[in-house]
């Protein structure tokens, strides 16, 4: 293995402790979006949509219903003489 000098010890706790830190905040991460996720579709299934969300349009708005028409092609300029 590598010579890690008289700081063998420390070196070798630190990378450990690191090591642990980031599986645990991992774990933690998970956890909470799996729970986030189960509120969501529990909140859903219950008729409260995200704002997020596409909501329909209010009865008074008119939906188009046909494509815009193409705005004309400006006007070719004639050649300076």
């Amino acid at each position: 293995m590598l010579d890690l000098g008289p700081h063998a010890g420390f070196i070798v706790a630190a990378y450990a402790v690191t090591f642990v830190a980031v599986g645990v905040l991992t774990l933690i991460t998970v956890a909470n979006d799996r729970k986030q996720r189960r509120i969501l579709i529990e909140m859903e299934r219950k008729g409260i949509r995200r704002r997020s969300a596409a909501k329909a349009p209010a009865p008074w708005v008119k939906i188009r219903t046909t494509k815009p028409k193409a705005a004309k092609a400006p006007a070719k300029r004639k050649p300076r003489s």
